[in-house]
């Protein structure tokens, strides 16, 4: 017979579920939100992959556990995750914690839906082009078409697909059999996605032309031209250029009028997408009935190339609606001007050097411990410099009072890249950072 033991679960106990959550947003708020975004915390508990293994017990057992064990997992998975809302995490593009974004995420994640037909997802589908046409009209589009996509990597490769089927429409039906050789031209600071598409659409990696950029990291028009002609030269057919307004690493924003102006005269695709629809539908009876009782042009799921679509408009919906297009250019207006105090104090501090001017909220420098100040010109410099930025990366982790992320960059050795984003940031945070890195550097 079959165990009639009650399981260890909330299910079809309504008032047991609900109080278990409301010690799990216990938990969140004090964890997550006030220590994680608490200068005096640690940015991270950093732990080595066999121990933290072990602390987290992460093996999967035949029996369920105690809801106040799962509890304690809860609190545990917080508090060894590295807190990217935290005023000192200046690791990636992101950061920071926003409450009405994160409300967003609470109210999608509670609510479960997925967004690719009105009548599961009304709410949010008429929320989404409502913030796509806001994000248009910001770039002085009056119509157009756009789906929220669940990262820049999978909006590149949408870019591709669609410059192809502009290009080629009969390779939606016959694949690659429909195409010549073809070539896509992005700068040598693009984004490693491009690479990666061209291999997942089969175009392959050979494909992509690599077009120069100059000392700041913006392409360059006139090598643009070049490559172009060069690829038709070759037998290949150019279909795509990809420009960046914001490079990874420096910032860059490359000249997009000059750009549009080459693809103009050679008739090539600048990463502008309203084809999405004819490009990526299927027509899949099940969902995307013709006949249905609503008008179909809003159920939009057979625009992208996923099914189950998470509901990501909410956040940046809910964030515009407390905030208004005032508050948020005020909020990119000052993120604009930390970075610009920061790269003050670089020019100030002795053993600080910065990289280039930055144009956006990307501030790269080095730092230059006291073994090397005043060696520039030792053939070993550069050398030397390029491996203080690892051990100071590895000493703050560890230390967990601040992450700042570090790469080489052309000749140029190793450096750090701080991205000034988080709108909790203060002069203090950034004072910190000055002297954190001496303390971190002296014995270098």
């Amino acid at each position: 017979m079959a165990d009639t033991k009650q399981l260890p679960s909330l299910d079809g106990d309504p008032m047991a579920a609900e109080a278990w959550l409301r010690d799990v947003f216990e938990i969140i708020v004090e964890e997550a939100i006030q220590k994680g975004t608490r200068a005096s915390e640690k940015v991270c508990e950093w732990k080595e992959p066999e121990e933290l293994k072990q602390l987290l017990d992460l093996e999967l057992q035949s029996h369920g556990e105690a809801q106040e064990k799962i509890l304690e997992r809860c609190r545990a998975v917080i508090h060894y995750s590295v807190k990217t809302g935290h005023p000192r995490f200046f690791n990636q593009l992101f950061s920071g914690l926003d409450p009405h974004a994160l409300a967003g995420r609470i109210i999608t994640e509670s609510l479960n839906t997925s967004q690719y037909t009105y009548e599961i997802a009304p709410v949010f589908v008429l929320m989404e082009e409502e913030v796509l046409k806001k994000l248009r009209a910001l770039v002085g589009w009056s119509s157009g078409d756009g789906v929220f996509c669940p990262g820049g990597s999978i909006s590149n490769m949408y870019a591709m697909n669609l410059a192809r089927y502009q290009r080629y429409p009969d390779c939606k039906q016959r694949g690659l059999r429909a195409l010549p050789p073809l070539a896509i031209f992005t700068s040598e600071e693009c984004h490693y996605s491009i690479n990666k598409g061209a291999a997942f659409l089969g175009l392959g990696t050979d494909s992509v032309r690599v077009v120069k950029a100059d000392e700041r990291g913006k392409m360059i028009p006139e090598d643009l031209e070049r490559q172009i002609n060069l690829a038709e030269a070759e037998g290949a057919v150019p279909f795509l250029v990809s420009a960046t307004s914001g490079t990874t690493v420096l910032g860059a924003f490359d000249p997009l009028s000059a750009i549009a102006d080459v693809c103009q005269r050679h008739g090539l695709w600048l990463h502008v997408d309203n084809l999405l629809k004819r490009c990526h539908e299927s027509q899949a009876s099940y969902l995307f009935q013709q006949d249905k009782f609503y008008d179909v042009a809003l159920d939009t799921g057979d625009k992208v190339v996923q099914c189950g679509r998470r509901v990501d408009c909410l956040k940046l919906w809910l964030l515009w609606k407390a905030q208004g297009g005032r508050g948020l250019e005020q909020r990119i207006d000052r993120a604009f001007a930390l970075a610009q105090y920061l790269v003050e104090q670089i020019k100030k501090q002795e053993g600080f050097e910065l990289v280039m001017e930055p144009e956006f909220v990307n501030v790269c420098f080095w730092f230059v411990p006291p073994s090397l100040r005043g060696k520039q010109e030792s053939l070993d410099y550069s050398q030397k410099l390029s491996q203080v930025a690892p051990v100071l990366k590895e000493r703050m982790v560890k230390a967990g009072s601040m992450m700042i992320g570090y790469q080489p960059h052309g000749a140029r050795g190793n450096f750090f890249r701080m991205i000034v984003a988080n709108p909790m940031l203060t002069h203090a945070d950034i004072d910190f950072l000055f002297k954190e890195l001496e303390r971190l550097g002296q014995d270098l």
